[in-house]
Formats: structure tokens, sequence, C-alpha cells
């Protein structure tokens, strides 16, 4: 049995739908898995501030759905018409449908799901003081999640993952974003590849490394093009990204501690990088 049908209390043409077993819902509910958003090319986003940056942004929205406790909220309603006029499928749901698809038990109150997108490397043209953050096999959805966002507080132009790294695109790493995933211009690409394009990046390629001899706040990084290059949680940068760094940094540390988590040793690299530009921002805001 289909128990989709229109609802006439609400925006647009919206599609009411209460049943776990409709098969909109079981495509949403797979999304979850990797392998699903791969094939479908799709991503789930929660919360209607994210899917107004999404849209605000540009990002093509496939599907809207909403608890009906949402009904005559005027940004829903708004946002609802908006996923409509932009040729997408509205859903009103119950509050158990939107918990199966984002497998939480309190979830949000409208999800979005959106086309992925990715950048390319050549899109990553090092102009002026651009910097870009280049990431060897993250691991941990929470911290790449962490360092999108981060790079979009600090003005950061992209973030590069290399090689086997966690999905961007997960439903905890577009969580841990805030929304920075809409933002921030995302590249994939091999150890081999970033390498290649390494040798054609017209400025700065530094990197963190327990062996680095270079204070991180020693360097000049103004008004010439960055790359930050991160390393994998526990086996740090491989050696070949770690030749090609201009630099090896290190963070000088007090405690007992040896090594910092990933997404906040690339939030106190990212801020310094930037220090100059966001200085003289501060400086023209007065």
């Amino acid at each position: 049995m289909n128990n989709a049908q229109t609802s006439s209390r609400s925006p647009g043409q919206v599609k009411e739908i209460t049943s776990l077993t409709n098969p909109i819902i079981k495509d949403l509910r797979t999304l979850h898995r990797k392998r699903s958003r791969d094939e479908q090319g799709l991503f789930v986003a929660e919360g209607l501030k994210l899917v107004i940056d999404a849209l605000d942004l540009g990002w093509t929205i496939r599907t809207l759905a909403f608890a009906r406790s949402a009904i005559g909220n005027p940004a829903v309603e708004k946002i609802a018409a908006r996923a409509v006029a932009n040729g997408g499928l509205v859903l009103q749901v119950t509050e158990k449908i939107l918990s199966a698809i984002t497998r939480r038990d309190n979830p949000q109150m409208v999800i979005g799901v959106f086309e992925q997108r990715y950048s390319t490397l050549g899109s990553f043209a090092g102009e002026g003081g651009s910097v870009y953050v280049a990431i060897d096999r993250v691991r941990d959805p929470g911290n790449l999640g962490t360092i999108i966002r981060t790079a979009d507080a600090a003005g950061a132009k992209g973030v590069v993952l290399i090689g086997e790294s966690t999905d961007p695109f997960s439903t905890e790493t577009v969580r841990a974003t805030m929304g920075s995933v809409f933002a921030v211009p995302v590249a994939r690409v091999s150890e081999t590849g970033f390498l290649d394009w390494r040798e054609t990046f017209p400025g700065l390629v530094v990197g963190t490394h327990l062996s680095g001899s270079v204070d991180y706040r020693s360097i000049d990084y103004a008004n010439r093009p960055v790359v930050l290059l991160m390393g994998n949680e526990q086996q740090g940068l491989s050696d070949d990204l770690a030749n090609c760094c201009d630099h090896l940094l290190r963070i000088p540390q007090a405690g007992r501690a040896d090594s910092l988590n990933l997404a906040v040793a690339t939030g106190i690299m990212l801020f310094e990088i930037r220090r100059p530009a966001l200085t003289l921002e501060m400086q023209e805001q007065k």
C-alpha cells in the first residue's frame, strides 16, 4: 500500500508519507551507507539552517522532508516552496520516519537530500594569498567535518582529500561541518595525483611532522598561496608527501602529550597561516 498523498495544508506540491515501508523512504534510509551514497550521488543534511545555506549557495536539492510538527512554521513553508521551485520532491513525514532516515532519536524537523559535489584540483589555482588544506588519508569523520568547518571559518579556499579518506558526505561528517560542507570546495585525489599537481602549484607547501624542525610561527605566509599538508591520525604524512613540502613544521608542546588531535592541529596551523589576512580584515572592519 502506498501511503503517499497530497496534503492540502502544506505549501506547494507536498507528499504526505506516514509509512516506513514507503519506497521513497526506503531509498532515503539507504543513504547512511557509503555505497548507496556513491551509487546515487546523494547525501543527507540535517536541519533547517543547513538546507537554507545549501540552497543559497546553489546546491541541487533532490528531496526535502519535514516533520508534521513544522506545519505552519513560516521558515519551513518558505524553504519547502523553494525546494519545489528548484525541482525537488517535498515530503511531510512523521518524526519516526525522520529518526529512521537520520538514525537519531531526536532528529531535526527538516532534512534535505542533495547531490554530491566535488571540485577538481585544477580549480584550485593558487592565486594571491589563497590557502588550501590537504589531508593525507583522514579516517575520522568528526575530524574531517571539523577541519572543513575550521577551513571555512579561517577563509581557506578548499580542502583536498588525499588517498583513502573518510567520506566527506557521510552523515557524521556533514553534521560536524555545521553547514560548511556547502561553502568549502572539496577535492579527492590519489597521492600521485596530488604530487603531480604540487609540481605546478605556484606557492608554498608546508606540512606538520613529528620530525619537523621549524616552528610553525617562524614562517612568513603572507601574500602568497599556501597549501597546508596534514597527515593521517595514526601515521602522519607518507614519506613522499613529507618530501614534497617546502618546510616540515612543528607545533611546540609543553605537556606530556607528544601530539595533537588532527583537527585541533589543523585549526592552529590555519589561523596562523591566515593571521596576516585576518588581522587586516579586522582592521578594515573598524
